[in-house]
């Protein structure tokens, strides 16, 4: 009779928290909690299934999965709609593949720099080229380490794509000559040059490909097994298509046209990963850089990477958003110390050491046919998330 009503009430649980009670049986990288638990409101949560059904119903996406979470732990956890619906519909799942697009400049590219500043192998306030000597040009040589982490290099966002089209080598090389399109450190310039860049300088410095060295040095360490540049074939089979290209589905192959040219890996696209890799990220970057027994980085090197930078039209950290033009995601009440990033492809993620809060936000808005849009919807979910929570006193 006990285990009857042991399984009962886990059932009963589950269908509170939308996740299924398959969840439970096998073990997880962060423990799934009643929202109660971690001091919020479950009442308020069960707004966001009719927006995100909303959305889905006006075409902004297929489909999408949530994740939240608070110290450590995950109280809100599901998929909603398809995860492709054409050539044939499939349903989303929570263990769902993601071309995270620009999510990757701060969790593979920014934390690799923090990682080599940590082992005191890069100096944030040098100059690039100290580590990239053919990148320091009369106009660039002074362009710092800091200066490209919070997009302030006076570099232009994009360069022609036709720079790309004769290989890495040669597109480094051009990406080497280019001109500034503003004087370094004068004006924020959102620049995929820029994280380029800051790719490259990771793998001169630590002597490894960028996608190698994110591997050993975050993603193995944490456990995030689904997480890295070019899926194997098993994760591109759970993987959410974007658009087409060459006539076929963008499955588990980056969506960025630079990325792709340069082969897939790249310091400002490339990187894929799923809700729950991302979750335990999160909660390692809102607990100053601490999951488990691991470091991810340290205390010192953690504040430094979050630590507000003015840039004239906002605030940066070191590689992460904080209140810019490119915040509509981040929703409308998380505390000033929250950072975060979104991606082209309609990912977000948004973290608050202040509240304890990491909110995981991942869609294929652009299938099949590139015009969706969820940033405002991404936003919504993140403000109903910070109001049901308890806040702490300080």
């Amino acid at each position: 009779m006990t285990s009857i009503i042991r399984q009962l009430c886990q059932t009963l649980l589950a269908a509170f928290l939308l996740v299924s009670p398959s969840t439970y049986a096998a073990e997880r990288p962060l423990p799934i909690v009643a929202p109660e638990a971690v001091g919020v409101k479950a009442e308020s949560l069960r707004e966001i299934p009719a927006l995100i059904d909303r959305a889905i119903a006006d075409g902004e996406m297929p489909g999408c999965v949530v994740l939240v979470g608070r110290r450590g732990k995950v109280f809100f956890y599901e998929a909603f709609g398809h995860r492709q619906i054409e050539p044939e519909p499939v349903a989303m799942t929570r263990d769902t593949v993601f071309d995270l697009a620009s999510l990757t400049k701060p969790i593979a590219t920014a934390t690799s720099v923090m990682k080599l500043v940590d082992a005191g192998q890069v100096d944030l306030d040098q100059p690039a080229a100290r580590y990239l000597p053919e990148f320091g040009d009369e106009a660039k040589r002074e362009i710092t380490v800091r200066q490209l982490l919070t997009h302030q290099s006076g570099l232009t966002p994009d360069n022609a794509l036709g720079d790309y089209q004769h290989g890495r080598d040669e597109a480094w090389r051009r990406i080497c000559g280019l001109k500034l399109v503003a004087p370094r450190g004068s004006k924020f310039m959102y620049s995929d040059v820029g994280f380029i860049v800051l790719g490259k300088l990771v793998e001169r410095v630590a002597n490894q490909p960028l996608d190698e060295f994110a591997r050993r040095n975050i993603f193995a360490p944490l456990g995030m097994n689904d997480t890295g540049y070019l899926p194997s074939e098993p994760l591109r089979q759970r993987a959410a298509p974007t658009e087409q290209r060459d006539g076929r589905w963008m499955r588990g192959e980056v969506h960025d046209p630079r990325a792709y040219l340069l082969g897939g890996v790249a310091g400002h696209a490339g990187l894929f990963s799923t809700a729950e890799d991302l979750a335990v990220y999160a909660a390692a970057m809102a607990d100053q850089g601490r999951f488990g027994d691991q470091r991810l980085l340290s205390g010192a090197t953690w504040t430094r990477m979050v630590t507000s930078h003015d840039v004239g039209r906002g605030q940066r950290t070191l590689g992460w958003d904080r209140r810019t033009g490119y915040s509509i995601n981040r929703g409308e009440a998380f505390s000033d110390e929250a950072f975060g990033h979104g991606g082209f492809t309609g990912t977000v993620i948004w973290i608050d050491p202040k509240s304890e809060l990491f909110f995981v936000f991942l869609s294929n808005r652009l299938h099949p046919d590139g015009k969706g849009a969820v940033n405002r919807l991404a936003g919504s979910i993140a403000t109903l998330v910070w109001q049901a929570s308890e806040q702490p006193k300080r």
